[in-house]
Formats: structure tokens, sequence, C-alpha cells
């Protein structure tokens, strides 16, 4: 659920659409100067807001490896309540008797110079299936380099002679 969702279903519960939008912003700009300021916000049965302060640690650059170095920092939190715990644990509990929808198959983009065939996606559980059936479908060759450049001087000596 996003923002117009939420003033959405509270449109529902006032009757008021402008009335529900107001409130809405009023409760995000009210918990966030709060936060801001260092401030706890406790709505009982929902949660805490709160700030709280991240120690100076050592991060790995993810594309290089290399190590950085990173400084203390200061974060919003959320905490869920009691009620609020127990209202998602008993929704999930609901969610693990559902049965789940069947998988989508992906489809190779037309028009790209791709595949046009149909891959589907096998699930891990039925890892012992072939590795053959399992492979994608190969990608068409690229371009060759040569017609691209030879387009690209005639471009360049265009523009020097003028």
């Amino acid at each position: 659920m996003n923002k117009a969702q939420l003033v959405d279903a509270l449109t529902a519960r006032l009757g008021d659409r402008r009335a529900a939008t107001s409130a809405v912003d009023a409760m995000v700009e009210v918990i966030v100067d709060a936060v801001g300021r260092g401030e706890t916000v406790t709505l009982t049965g929902f949660g805490v807001f709160e700030r709280r302060r991240r120690a100076p640690r050592t991060a790995r650059n993810p594309r290089t490896g290399e190590t950085v170095p990173v400084g203390e920092t200061v974060v919003p939190s959320f905490r869920p309540g009691a009620a609020f715990k127990e209202r998602v644990a008993a929704s999930e509990a609901a969610a693990a008797n559902a049965t789940s929808a069947p998988r989508r198959t992906e489809r190779a983009a037309t028009g790209t110079g791709r595949s046009t065939a149909t891959r589907t996606t096998i699930p891990p559980d039925t890892a012992a299936a072939p590795a053959a059936a399992a492979a994608p479908a190969k990608k068409a060759a690229a371009p060759k380099k040569g017609a691209a450049s030879a387009k690209k001087p005639a471009r360049r000596k265009a523009a020097a002679e003028k």
C-alpha cells in the first residue's frame, strides 16, 4: 500500500478525501519532525518510531572488494508493537495454509535481436531435472564492429570540413 492507497482507505472510513489527505500528511510530518529532533513517538498497539545511532564500522565495496571506513550515523527506526506483531503473525499463519499462484513464464523481448523462444522458470526443488532443459536460450550474435565504425569517420570528416 502506498500513500495514495492509504488516503483512499481513510477516505472510505471518513467520507472526505480532503480530510483523509490532510490527516495522513499531518501524521507523517509530525512523526518525521519529532524523530528528527531526537524524540520517540510511541503509538500504543502500533509501534515506536525512534532515532538510533549507528557506530562507526568498516564496510566492503562490493565492486572492488576494497574495505571502506564508514563513520557514525543517525538513522530512523521503527519497532512494531505487540498488537501489530500478533496481527501480522495471525495473517502469516493464514497465508501458510493458502495455496500459491502458479509461476509465470518469462518471455524474451521481440524485435531486439534476441531469441523469441519462451523459457520457463524451474523451481529450485526440481534440481534433479537435466541441465540441458534448464539452460536459457542462446543470444543472437552481436553486430560486427566494422559496420558501425565505418560511419563514424565519415561524420568526423564532414564536421572537420565545415
